[in-house]
């Protein structure tokens, strides 16, 4: 395959690009609703950027939830979590970020996220949040 200076324009979006730009969370019924089940996901590649040096900032994302009724589709989360890339956030709202988009998506019956930074200058930071779905009366 020959690359063309044309194909290689800044002005031009990659289709990887394009599918992260568009990333959203993508669910599926759940194949086995009733049964109790963990589902434990890590996210070794995380980033995003300091609100305040711009400086990037690198995590793995855990993320271990119980579905109810819908799962969420594996590739989806890959291209969500991958749209952080170029945001300016801090650790403390990336992890309330991803929590919260997760449970509007899938409504799972608990989840638990977590992130884990690497260190910058020192300090190493840990945020980790949940959400339990409220029993119906």
């Amino acid at each position: 395959m020959t690359i063309s200076p044309e194909s290689t324009s800044t002005d031009e979006m990659k289709y990887g690009e394009r599918e992260i730009a568009e990333g959203e969370l993508v669910t599926f019924p759940n194949p086995r609703i009733g049964r109790k089940f963990d589902v434990n996901i890590t996210l070794p590649e995380f980033t995003c950027k300091c609100p305040f040096s711009g400086y990037p900032d690198f995590a793995t994302i855990y993320l271990t939830y119980s579905p109810d009724q819908k799962v969420v589709e594996l590739k989806a989360l890959k291209l969500y979590i991958n749209s952080y890339r170029d945001r300016y956030i801090p650790h403390e709202e990336v992890v309330n970020q991803i929590l919260d988009d997760f449970v509007a998506a899938c409504d799972p019956l608990e989840v638990t996220v977590k992130g884990d930074f690497t260190p910058r200058g020192n300090v190493h930071t840990v945020i980790e949040v949940r959400h339990q779905k409220l029993a119906k009366d």
